[in-house]
């Protein structure tokens, strides 16, 4: 009976049906739907109950009993532990079909979208060794300095000594750091560890570090040699303790290339080839005349705006973080692009603002994973002819283009962009004009 069912129970056998949102896989038991993290589509096995709600249940796999044709070995021995990757165990191909698949399926439902206006997934150049940035958790362990990530849902670390998906400078990099952190009296007092490299090769690590003799771990860390850029952060405050002397990070984007500089912590997408693709797709999509007056909402260092400023008459560049302005004003003095202007401020009424200005007649945006919802009102009381939308979560997008459709704009084209593989996140490009 559902009543009798306990967290911690066994339940047996079940066959996982399908993916959902989020990368779990669904089954059936007692007409209760369960989400089995780490599943594969034909897959029967045993779980062990974790939550208990009305209408579903999660649930961990205890054992495969029958595996699907469809899974494979995860390569990392801790898939299914660290919280980092959740389709290691189903092959690239694969993946990339259960992202369109879901992602054609959340529009449809919930937008109407015709099914033929979601064009085929863009897969990503690299399967493994792609990420180009990372927060990396550490503990000071009876056994020694820990580095790894958090299991899912916990802060516990589980303990990670090589990430197939990190690229294997940064790799290398932390592998140094941890043996020059360990045994040390400074080991108690490093929580995390941010790496990044950038398209020139250069890496660079801030180190959180909450002890009192911030100076004497300075000290250690320069009698190392490290071929990168080294940082302490304490608190807010973080300084530079060992340069390379090749300045501050850079990725390139578009043809001919415009090189972007950036400063270390700000934001950058993980998936340098693939962020290239995903500027190209969003060019090729937006159907742009060379007419257009473009507004950029979240365009942080110009990764949109300096290439879609190439091709139109004039970018509108909007962020609220001023040291990405900061970056974005000198990417385009430094790359001599301007017909571009960028404003320190908060993308929330930004559109009112600028058209009261001048004419705006297309709104490119790159909100977080919460999406744009007050941006979405803005555009039903000041309608543009175009709307570029590129999300990084399926469900936000959802929401807010529903707002779009129902309110006089007309879905042209979607595209899914496979920015994280070994991981059911999924990048995207949606096409929008106004048709009053």
């Amino acid at each position: 009976m559902q009543g009798t069912l306990k967290r911690g129970e066994i339940i047996s056998p079940l066959t996982i049906e399908t993916l959902v949102n989020g990368g779990a896989g669904l089954a059936r038991h007692e007409g209760r739907v369960v989400f089995i993290p780490h599943s594969a589509v034909g897959d029967i096995v045993s779980c062990r109950v974790r939550k208990i709600k009305k209408n579903f249940i999660e649930a961990d796999i205890d054992k495969v009993l029958t595996p699907s044709a469809l899974r494979r070995k995860s390569p990392c021995p801790v898939a299914g532990q660290c919280g980092g990757c959740q389709w290691q165990h189903l092959p690239y191909s694969e993946q990339l079909n259960s992202k369109e698949s879901l992602f054609r399926e959340s529009l449809v439902r919930q937008c109407g979208v015709h099914p033929e206006k979601i064009l085929s997934i863009a897969p990503s150049e690299d399967e493994w060794n792609y990420r180009s940035r990372v927060q990396v958790k550490c503990s000071n362990t009876k056994s020694g300095f820990v580095t790894g990530f958090f299991r899912p849902k916990s802060h516990s670390i589980v303990s990670v000594k090589q990430c197939l998906i990190l690229s294997p400078d940064l790799e290398s990099l932390l592998g140094k750091i941890r043996k020059v952190v360990d045994g040390t009296a400074h080991a108690d007092f490093v929580a995390r560890i941010d790496l990044a490299i950038d398209d020139a090769n250069q890496c660079s690590a801030v180190i959180y570090y909450s002890g009192r003799d911030s100076e004497s771990f300075s000290d250690v860390l320069r009698d190392e040699s490290f071929a990168a850029n080294l940082y302490i952060k304490e608190g807010t405050k973080v300084n530079l303790i060992r340069d390379q002397g090749r300045g501050g990070m850079q990725i390139m984007v578009d043809q001919p290339s415009i090189r972007l500089s950036y400063d270390v912590g700000s934001f950058s997408q993980i998936n340098l080839n693939q962020n290239r693709t995903l500027v190209n797709l969003a060019l090729a999509q937006a159907e742009l005349t060379g007419e257009e007056s473009v507004l950029d909402l979240y365009c942080g260092m110009g990764n949109f705006s300096l290439p879609f400023a190439r091709r139109v008459k004039s970018v509108i560049g909007v962020e609220e973080s001023t040291i990405s302005i900061e970056n974005a004003r000198k990417n385009s003095h430094q790359n001599e692009i301007n017909n571009v202007a960028f404003y320190a401020r908060s993308a929330e009424g930004a559109l009112g603002h600028f058209s009261n200005q001048s004419r705006v007649d297309m709104v490119l945006l790159d909100p977080p994973r919460s999406g744009a919802i007050h941006t979405m009102g803005e555009l039903l009381s000041t309608p543009v002819s175009k709307v570029l939308y590129i999300s990084c979560d399926t469900q936000t997008l959802a929401r807010d283009l529903k707002i779009l459709v129902n309110g006089g704009y007309e879905i042209i084209s979607s595209r899914p962009v496979d920015m994280f593989p070994q991981t059911h996140h999924c990048e995207s490009i949606t096409f929008l004009r106004y048709r009053p």
